[in-house]
């Protein structure tokens, strides 16, 4: 399928429905499914997943076309029997959350939901040609047979080391293909791998049966194509097994995106193919598939598109469909949300063809009234509608005409030149005023969005300087919530410039970025070229938190330094020691010891012992300041003394 392997490639989905080529599905950038109908070019239904954004559909698949009971119907006559024509009905999608949508096109609504199968996401689906089954493929290298009648599993079986990328059932519905880097066949009565080839050095993302005869007549062959490659691989599937080389390679321009093949019966018929490839061009293919071919193939004719502008430009073909008249073939081609489907006449004679449409008119495509469910209600001029407020406040509504009739009317009578306009706007006048009312209307934020749009536009750096000064963040909120989306990334992109200069600028783009991410996250996820576009930014903030770890490091090493010297500072600084002696200590002699024992001391020698102790005390205070001048002579006169007294009671003794 074009679709397999979307999660390896930033290609999105888009498959035409088989055989009568009625509708175009298509998964776009904002997760949506859209059926377009290719015979009246409108949108024919719309769905959207419950987990279109966190989900992403990655691949789709149309299912076997069936007869469809649209609803209860009269019996009819047999004169009136009509042949029941079948129609593609069912469609698979593909998830990255690793489940599998069924919607149905005649319901217009879920059909069912395959999940519980794998872990991973799932990068192919593939339909049965004849029973109601399905297989996928998926990241957690298995693949699912799922049966649509229950809507469980029936069997479940390790394909390959590496994510399972692709596959394809046979047209007689008993072999499987399967790929990673290395392509495998299996048979689906036994779940054995009847062949291995191997070839491609990346990830398979096409695999398609190129013939309808059985595996055993030698004619069985098969082509892939892989990311990343410009070679389509066809391989022959022999009996002897001598089948390792790839036989025919067709060369391409790029990488193959949608394919659309019309395989061989016999050998006689030769093998259709139409390839778009990831640059846009489509390339037609023809060939007899009758052995091994040493020569790359060249296309048959190359189609590109351009618009009627006087500098063409390419217009990029989405997807391409075979007819059963070998000259017409079904294009689409343009944008994914709005694709353009034309019928077209290709002259293969010509090796290139380049085909000029104008896009903008082609573009505006109507869409059915079937899909819209918006009402609009028929507004009568005399009625009145209440209106909550105060009781029996009412107020007419009146229809869109009128006030457009009166707006024309209003810009009859009265224009103003752009001269004057300017002249009466004064924003200065209104800031600066003192005595300005409450009422007047100062610079708003929807003023800056206008500023700050106008100033991505022309990049203008006196307008951008004007509107980043601003600190306030409700105000750079608000400005970027009104900011259209277009404008977001030439947004990210200028504050990704200015963080890189001084650090006093990147403070004030820190709030911006935060006010980008937290309003228009969604849609920058919605961006394919995110990764590309956002390196620049997502690189600089991770080089600065790696020198924010080691700057964290050194501060707090600094810090410890720092109170360290704090503390030493302050153990140096004592305060002045107070010198006043708290307590006296009076020691008696031993002289006054033996007069005590001797008797009772005379009058006169009582005086003159007053007069004694007097001196004594003043003698010992001169002392006690002689020591705390010199404490060390305090201790050797200590000492001395000590000695003599000893002397002394000896001698008494």
């Amino acid at each position: 399928m074009a679709a397999d392997g979307g999660s390896f490639s930033l290609q999105l989905p888009c498959v035409f429905s088989p055989k009568s080529r009625q509708y175009l599905a298509l998964c776009a950038q904002d997760g949506r499914l859209r059926i377009w109908n290719t015979d009246s070019k409108t949108l024919h239904q719309e769905y959207v997943p419950s987990a279109h954004l966190s989900a992403t559909c990655t691949c789709i698949a149309w299912g076997p076309c069936r007869t469809v009971k649209e609803g209860p119907q009269r019996k009819k006559r047999k004169s009136e029997a009509v042949q029941v024509e079948e129609k593609a009905d069912l469609l698979a999608m593909g998830t990255a959350a690793g489940t599998v949508l069924i919607y149905s096109t005649a319901k217009g609504s879920l059909h069912c939901t395959l999940d519980g199968g794998h872990s991973g996401g799932v990068n192919c689906v593939q339909w049965h040609p004849e029973d109601s089954l399905l297989y996928s493929g998926s990241d957690d290298t298995n693949i699912m047979e799922w049966d649509l009648q229950t809507g469980k599993t029936r069997s479940k079986w390790k394909a390959d080391r590496a994510a399972v990328t692709s596959l394809c059932v046979s047209p007689d519905g008993k072999l499987l293909l399967s790929a990673g880097q290395i392509i495998k066949m299996w048979d689906l009565a036994t779940k054995e791998v009847y062949r291995r080839f191997t070839g491609h050095s990346t990830a398979v993302t096409t695999l398609r049966f190129a013939t309808t005869r059985p595996p055993d007549s030698n004619g069985l062959y098969f082509l892939s194509g892989a990311a990343h490659d410009r070679l389509l691989s066809v391989w022959q599937v022999r009996e002897d097994g001598k089948d390792k080389n790839s036989v025919v390679s067709f060369t391409l321009t790029d990488e193959p995106q949608n394919i659309d093949l019309v395989a061989s019966n016999s050998k006689e018929e030769a093998v259709r193919l139409a390839v778009v490839c990831k640059d846009g061009q489509l390339h037609l293919f023809e060939h007899y598939l009758n052995g091994p071919c040493r020569k790359p193939l060249s296309p048959l004719c190359t189609v590109q598109m351009t618009d009627t502008k006087d500098s063409p430009a390419p217009i990029p073909l989405l997807a391409a469909g075979l007819c059963a008249d070998t000259r017409n073939m079904l294009v689409a081609y343009g944008n994914y949300l709005q694709p353009v489907m034309e019928k077209v006449e290709i002259n293969t004679a010509e090796r290139h063809v380049c085909l000029t449409r104008d896009v903008q008119t082609s573009l505006s495509l109507s869409m059915e009234t079937s899909v819209s469910k918006v009402k609009i209600p028929i507004v009568n001029a005399k009625s009145r509608v209440l209106v909550p407020g105060l009781p029996g406040h009412q107020a007419p509504v009146k229809g869109m005409s009128l006030g457009s009739e009166k707006r024309k009317k209003d810009t009859d009578t009265k224009e103003m030149s752009i001269a004057e306009r300017l002249g009466e706007i004064n924003l200065s006048a209104v800031s600066t005023e003192k005595g300005t009312a409450k009422g007047m209307a100062s610079l708003q934020t929807d003023n800056f969005a206008v500023l700050l749009v106008q100033g991505l536009e022309s990049n203008d750096a006196s307008i951008l300087n004007k509107v980043f000064q601003t600190r306030k963040e409700m105000v750079i909120k608000k400005t970027v919530a009104r900011l259209p989306l277009p404008a977001v990334l030439p947004l990210v992109e200028e504050i990704t410039k200015r963080l890189q200069g001084h650090p006093f600028t990147a403070v004030l783009m820190v709030r911006w970025l935060k006010a980008v991410l937290m309003h228009h996250t969604s849609y920058l996820a919605s961006l394919p070229d995110l990764v590309a576009q956002l390196g620049v930014l997502y690189h600089m903030i991770e080089s600065r938190v790696k020198v924010f770890h080691k700057l964290t490091k050194l501060h707090g090493k600094l810090y410890l330094l720092m109170t360290q010297v704090a503390t030493s500072d302050n153990s140096n600084v004592v305060a002045d020691v107070d010198r006043t002696a708290k307590l006296v200590y009076e020691d008696e002699s031993s002289e006054d010891e033996a007069s005590g024992d001797d008797g009772l001391p005379d009058d006169d020698d009582s005086d003159n012992w007053d007069e004694e102790e007097e001196k004594l005390v003043d003698e010992t205070m001169e002392e006690d300041q002689e020591e705390d001048e010199n404490p060390d002579r305090t201790e050797l006169k200590t000492n001395g003394e000590d000695d003599v007294e000893h002397e002394n009671e000896s001698e008494e003794e």
